[in-house]
């Protein structure tokens, strides 16, 4: 009982130093994990390296995944790839639909960009759209919003859910989780998009029927310049997902040969993103110190902090794997009421928790992963699919929700022009309703599948 109380406290402490007192998750994360040790017990001297262990292990495993779908997404970011996929997107969908054409567009985005990132990329396109169309901002906003959150939140190659999944120990099984991740994803969005056009409808932004926030979608698309094309453009994200997704198909069929041990080396996650890298270096404007050096180092500039806080998640959760807790585990696991599909209401109502407490995504999917990870054998939760629906679980709480102590609420509130209150109205309960949405599409996937 003890060790639950501890455990607790470290949690406590970590949502209250992050939230309150504004520290950085990674120092959070790192004070925990020490302050659990010595709380616990733990040996003092071998504090330290159960620390750097749970660390460098996880480093090991996916750091860089993280790296390499990092700098896939400055790039897309920067030489156009992401507005070409827009443009593209619209053109497909149409423009009778503008809401469903900006859902789809943030989901794809999303998939290697932040979603913070890709609001602010297509801000503009949106409210050109919106003035083209004749729908409200909000309604665009909310669609957008949404579309970026429901891949941020369950599809590799974000950090969030491969964090997660690095932490439970499933990142053997990365094209499982990114095909549940699309799969979960589309509900979600969907959520998203029936909330932008029955709310978003009903908010009007101040400044928005006098022409004032009125953009040219035309001008928005030539000021940007010479575009990549569409093929160039999608690549760096279809080719890694297809590689990662053949690579788990021939180890589920068993197939053997010189052929397959080729695909199977370029379907490991590392390998896969890289080659992705190496089709956005074709999306470079120029060969210049810019964009092969200035580009790449903020790239590695925007992984550092992510990098930090999933090695702290993995420390954090080697701690908690050493302390007596797992004896706790043990008896939960021998509760019938914590096993199969109820078993996931407990990542996702932590998650939910730690996402509403703290503000950040990324966050609650790494503390949660390692929470629940001395939990998974005890309970019979091991293989590709069960350990795949461990992480949209987390992910979904992961959604659930985005207020006032997220950046991506102010960055959607900001760039839209709505106040706090009408934000509450739009991304907060959009974000609630894309949560649950997911959750129960996993609920209902691991009914039928597991």
């Amino acid at each position: 009982m003890l060790s639950v109380i501890l455990v607790t406290v470290a949690v406590a402490f970590i949502v209250f130093a992050t939230a309150k007192l504004k520290l950085h998750p990674f120092l959070s994360l790192i004070i925990a994990s020490f302050g659990l040790g010595i709380a616990a017990g733990l040996p003092i001297a071998g504090i330290g390296g159960i620390v750097n262990e749970g660390f460098g292990g996880l480093m090991g495993g996916i750091g860089l995944v993280i790296v390499f779908g990092t700098l896939i997404g400055i790039i897309l970011e920067r030489s156009g790839a992401a507005l070409r996929m827009a443009e593209v997107v619209l053109r497909i969908v149409g423009p009778k639909h503008p809401q469903l054409a900006m859902s789809i567009i943030g989901a794809i985005v999303s998939v290697p960009v932040f979603c913070d990132s890709g609001f602010v990329i297509l801000s503009s396109l949106k409210k050109a759209i919106a003035h083209k169309t004749k729908v409200t901002v909000a309604s665009m906003s909310i669609a957008l919003a949404t579309g970026l959150f429901a891949t941020h939140n369950l599809v590799p190659p974000t950090p969030g859910p491969i964090a997660a999944a690095g932490n439970i120990g499933a990142e053997a099984y990365l094209g499982t989780i990114i095909l549940f991740g699309l799969i979960v994803s589309i509900p979600a969005v969907i959520a998203g998009y029936l909330w932008a056009i029955k709310v978003g409808p009903t908010i009007h932004i101040e400044g928005e029927e006098d022409g004032v926030l009125q953009y040219d979608y035309d001008t928005i698309i030539k000021e940007f310049g010479e575009m990549p094309s569409t093929a160039k453009s999608f690549a760096p994200i279809i080719v890694p997902i297809l590689l990662i997704g053949f690579s788990s198909v021939i180890t589920f069929m068993k197939w053997e040969g010189v052929f397959f041990d080729i695909f199977l080396f370029l379907g490991s996650p590392v390998v896969a993103l890289f080659v992705g890298l190496l089709f956005a270096f074709l999306l470079l404007p120029e060969y210049s110190e810019v964009t092969l050096n200035d580009w790449i180092g903020d790239g590695l500039k925007e992984a550092a902090p992510i990098l930090l806080i999933t090695g702290a998640g993995g420390a954090f959760g080697k701690v908690i794997q050493n302390t007596s807790i797992v004896e706790v585990i043990e008896n939960v696991g021998s509760n019938a009421f914590f096993t199969g599909a109820l078993f996931l209401f407990i990542p996702f109502l932590i998650a939910a928790a730690l996402k509403t407490a703290q503000g950040s995504s990324t966050a609650a999917l790494v503390i949660t992963a390692s929470l629940v990870a001395p939990l998974l054998t005890e309970v019979g939760i091991t293989g590709a699919v069960p350990l795949a629906l461990v992480v949209m679980a987390i992910g979904s709480g992961a959604m659930v929700v985005s207020h006032v102590n997220d950046s991506f609420f102010w960055v959607v509130t900001q760039f839209s022009g709505m106040s706090v209150t009408q934000a509450y109205k739009a991304q907060t309960m959009a974000t609630l309703f894309q949560g649950l949405a997911a959750f129960a599409t996993t609920f209902i996937l691991w009914l039928i599948l597991v």
